[in-house]
């Protein structure tokens, strides 16, 4: 965790502090799901509970213990036991480190879930507000980074607010998934702790039972948790690459919001430089490098290994605390994006008019011309004006070929830009509904 890239909120649930208050929970709950089938003393479970919930757990003393016995949860036990007392023989009865280190790691996976999905919330509103604002701003579409045909910005951004929709409910889904509970005990039989117990604690930590698990969770549920993640990642980069390109000298047609202060440049004054989304790209790679150590970690040996445990302690942390605040930085660039309607006319106009050759071309065919035919005409009028700057409607007027199927009239009406966002408002139905 880097101080720099994380937000309060995320970083609390990774506090060590909040994951043993978690792993107490954990144990209290089962306890008094003991209590009830008479395997736990009454008074016990209630003294547990009690105590354990008045106790500051002392990280430091924790640590000191776990440097003797090598074993996180038996330290944590050991220093419960100094607050509870004698009625602490009665915690972890029947389980295994597994079922506390498992259900803990899903339920802080499940409250960082709630966090993420309310950070794409906020990048869908700021979308969507723009993506509105800007439905009918004209721009250059690029394929392979050169010109093609008009589009509108509006559809550049409703286009991003349609894939982080899609994020968001794959994020739902591994929210779901995520979210289970395993207190069956060594190699996962219930030998020793009833099914029921796990199920109250499941219902009481928010979580369903793990229908059957080894001696852990499954971490092909974990797998599918860090890959969600990741794809969400490769949405910000996709976005913020776009933003990094419209903001380039040559194309101004969109820039991060400099605000006053700002300093681009060690050495050069003048600079207004893309940081943030370029720090976007970067943050955005890091969380996609978290997915293959959580697919690798699926493939465990028997019942149970703990390979991978040491990948999660970083994982865990680090996957939702980097994407929690590339969402946040992402949403703050998109609602202070400065947006320059009169460069994107201007880049529009600078091939002069050959954004319409498609039109052209097809009415050629529609006139009797053969594809071949057509295509041979539209491009060597097109490349006179590629190569010289040449007007394209003028030199189409001006071919004695072109003319014999098409009038100078007809070749005027395809000139006009309107034509290419005729369907605008269907795309926006499509993807923010009749309102």
């Amino acid at each position: 965790m880097i101080p720099r890239y994380s937000r309060p909120e995320m970083r609390a649930i990774w506090e060590p502090e909040t994951r043993f208050r978690i792993w107490f929970e954990i144990e209290a709950h089962a306890a008094t799901a003991m209590a009830e089938l008479g395997i736990v003393p009454r008074e016990a479970a209630k003294v547990i509970w009690d105590k354990g919930s008045k106790a500051k757990f002392d990280v430091a003393r924790i640590d000191e213990i776990e440097a003797v016995t090598k074993h996180d949860v038996i330290a944590f036990l050991t220093h419960l036991a100094e607050h509870v007392g004698p009625d602490a023989r009665f915690v972890h009865q029947g389980m295994t480190s597994s079922d506390v280190l498992d259900t803990c790691l899903n339920v802080q996976l499940v409250r960082a879930s709630d966090i993420l999905l309310a950070d794409m919330d906020r990048v869908l509103a700021a979308l969507k507000k723009r993506a509105l604002e800007h439905k009918s701003t004209i721009t250059i579409g690029r394929s392979h980074g050169i010109h093609a045909e008009p589009t509108t910005f509006g559809v550049k951004l409703a286009i991003a607010y349609a894939e982080f929709a899609r994020g968001r409910e794959r994020l739902v889904a591994a929210r779901k998934e995520i979210a289970t509970c395993a207190l069956s005990g060594a190699v996962g039989t219930f030998a020793n702790i009833d099914p029921s117990i796990e199920a109250y604690v499941a219902k009481s930590m928010g979580l369903t039972p793990e229908p059957v698990s080894t001696q852990v969770i499954p971490r092909d549920r974990h797998a599918m948790y860090f890959a969600t993640l990741a794809v969400i990642a490769s949405s910000i980069e996709r976005l913020a690459t776009e933003i990094r390109h419209l903001q380039r000298t040559e194309v101004l047609e969109a820039e991060e919001y400099f605000s006053p202060g700002q300093k681009g440049s060690s050495a050069m004054p003048h600079k207004r430089n893309p940081v943030l989304t370029e720090n976007l790209t970067g943050l955005a790679r890091m969380v996609r490098s978290f997915a293959t150590p959580a697919l690798e970690n699926v493939a465990l040996w028997h019942e149970r290994d703990i390979s991978h445990s040491s990948v999660e302690r970083f994982i865990g942390p680090d996957a939702t605390i980097t994407l929690d605040f590339a969402l946040n930085r992402l949403a703050g660039v998109v609602e202070k994006l400065v947006v320059y309607p009169e460069n994107m006319r201007k880049n529009l106009d600078k091939l002069g008019g050959l954004h319409n050759s498609q039109r052209v071309l097809l009415a050629l065919t529609q006139a009797g011309a053969s594809r071949e035919d057509a295509y041979a005409l539209v491009q060597r009028n097109a490349m006179k004006t590629w190569e010289t700057g040449a007007d394209f409607l003028a030199s189409l007027k001006a071919d004695k070929d072109v003319t014999a199927l098409l009038k100078a009239a007809d070749l005027e009406a395809m000139f006009d830009d309107a034509y290419h966002l005729k369907h605008v408002d269907t795309i926006f139905k499509r993807v923010f509904g009749a309102a």
